[in-house]
């Protein structure tokens, strides 16, 4: 895979899209008011209304950078039914370790969220389940030490 290529949901995509063009649009102009209007009131060395919103504006603008960076290297995730007993970004996978299931999705890393049982492809245990199938056992070496994953399914 190519460490350059973003893999996105069309969802996940959207919202980063619908961020960005908040950012150019509305929030930038914004704190560019604000550090204008706080020019305005003369001594800046000591105008924390005016340092504030550079600080301000010099995190939008990384965010900004950061965002079209990620957008421009998107590749949207889409199952390919063929391959729908295969584990592969996308994928929800089905498993049991060390007696109790456990359900994960297979995403991206701008998607990871744990709390919905969302992985990443470049995490270790969603690295090691890539290309497997149903049946297939899976070490997986774990800062908590090596763990077998039985995968029971692959939707």
């Amino acid at each position: 895979m190519n460490d350059n290529v973003q893999y996105l949901s069309q969802e996940s995509f959207d919202n980063l899209q619908k961020e960005m063009n908040d950012l150019k649009s509305q929030i930038i102009p914004d704190i560019a008011k604000k550090i204008d209007e706080a020019k305005q009131q003369g001594d800046l060395s000591e105008n924390a209304e005016y340092h504030q919103a550079r600080e301000e504006m010099s995190w939008v603008q990384g965010r900004l950078m950061e965002l079209q960076q990620i957008l421009s290297n998107a590749q949207i995730i889409t199952r390919d039914p063929k391959n729908s007993g295969t584990v592969s970004l996308g994928s929800k996978v089905i498993i049991t370790a060390n007696g109790a299931e456990r359900i994960f999705t297979i995403v991206g890393p701008q998607e990871i969220d744990l709390t919905k049982g969302f992985i990443s492809n470049v995490s270790p245990i969603g690295g090691a389940l890539l290309g497997h199938q149903a049946g297939d056992e899976v070490e997986v070496i774990t800062p908590g030490g090596k763990q077998v994953y039985k995968i029971i399914a692959v939707k």
